[in-house]
């Protein structure tokens, strides 16, 4: 199943109870489903990050939420953007997303990323260790996940992880997607040519020809057509019919997260648009049209970074979006 249009969940603290907080998810998810999203993504974190707030603020685990999600939705696909690898044994992260796979009839996709966020590793005990290090367990754990993911029983001894013939069972597919997130050319994109059904690049929007380049280099040495891999872009925007106001949520946003916009200097000011997507649905449109799609990205990841529990907001970003990657409006179907 294609991946074209994601909707993620950014935040968990647009509500003023803790009990009123998963009905609210149902039905901003709903709304995603409704607005013509095909894929529903949420964090796997413990703690809030920085852009979003405080490591204090409220961030529920993403499998169990997940889970309940399957249970009510019935369209679009589900998964984590992405599961940071060194959290769960892989043997069990298999058993997991195959679990979530039966419980929504076919709809889970495993996301995976090397992990980044150190305060939170520390904190709940898990090794974070240095950048070769984290790719090392990151490849060594797709050794044991992907077989698993396709019925093979992997023995696997490791620096990081073993496995003595793990069984898989119950299973509704043998092509249960896997999604890799990141922006590392070197080992990121190496291990998507190898293993991935669809890549997630986290970049800038004047990175974006490099990666393309770095992708297609590595699909090479891999023996593999690009074409066969899809791409997407991890996207932050606010769309608005009135873009003033857009651009206000973003700089009130910002100023949240400890970034006051009148003191940037212009090449700050540079990359802050350089990386969001803000204004009216023309104007995005626009900006995604000329930074984004124009690189041959095939799917976009919408991260709404204010009004992500807003349904207005949710319809009229997948307004905006969803012809952009071939999708139709409120069916998710391509056109």
């Amino acid at each position: 199943m294609s991946i074209r249009l994601g909707y993620h969940i950014p935040y968990f603290h647009h509500t003023e109870t803790v009990t009123g907080l998963f009905p609210a998810l149902v039905d901003q998810v709903r709304a995603a489903e409704d607005a013509g999203f095909d894929l529903v993504t949420t964090m796997d974190h413990f703690y809030q990050p920085p852009l979003i707030g405080p490591p204090d603020g409220p961030m529920l685990e993403a499998y169990t939420l997940l889970g309940a999600l399957a249970a009510a939705t019935g369209r679009v696909q589900l998964s984590t953007m992405v599961t940071g690898i060194g959290y769960r044994n892989p043997a069990l992260l298999a058993k997991m997303v195959t679990t979530l796979d039966v419980i929504s009839q076919g709809r889970a996709v495993l996301g995976v990323g090397a992990g980044w966020h150190e305060q939170e590793h520390r904190e709940y005990g898990y090794e974070f260790g240095t950048v070769a290090e984290r790719f090392g367990r990151f490849e060594e754990a797709l050794g044991v996940v992907v077989p698993m993911l396709r019925g093979a029983r992997p023995r696997v001894e490791g620096r990081w992880f073993r496995a003595e013939g793990a069984i898989n069972e119950p299973r509704l597919r043998e092509d249960l997607p896997l999604l890799i997130g990141g922006g590392g050319e070197k080992k990121t994109f190496a291990f998507a040519a190898r293993h991935a059904d669809h890549l997630n690049i986290i970049c800038t929007t004047s990175e974006l020809p490099r990666k393309m380049a770095a992708l297609r280099t590595r699909c090479a040495e891999a023996g593999r057509d690009p074409a066969t891999l899809e791409t997407s872009f991890a996207t932050p925007l606010i769309i608005d019919e009135d873009g003033d106001r857009a651009r206000k949520l973003l700089e009130e946003a910002l100023a949240r997260s400890g970034v006051n916009v009148a003191e940037l200097t212009d090449s700050e000011r540079a990359a802050a648009s350089d990386r969001f997507f803000v204004g009216t649905p023309a104007e995005v449109t626009e900006q995604l049209q000329e930074r984004v799609l124009c690189h041959g990205i095939d799917g976009l990841m919408a991260n709404m970074l204010v009004n992500a529990h807003d349904p207005d907001a949710i319809a009229l970003t997948g307004r905006t979006l969803a012809p952009l990657v071939g999708l139709a409006p409120e069916t998710g179907t391509t056109t």
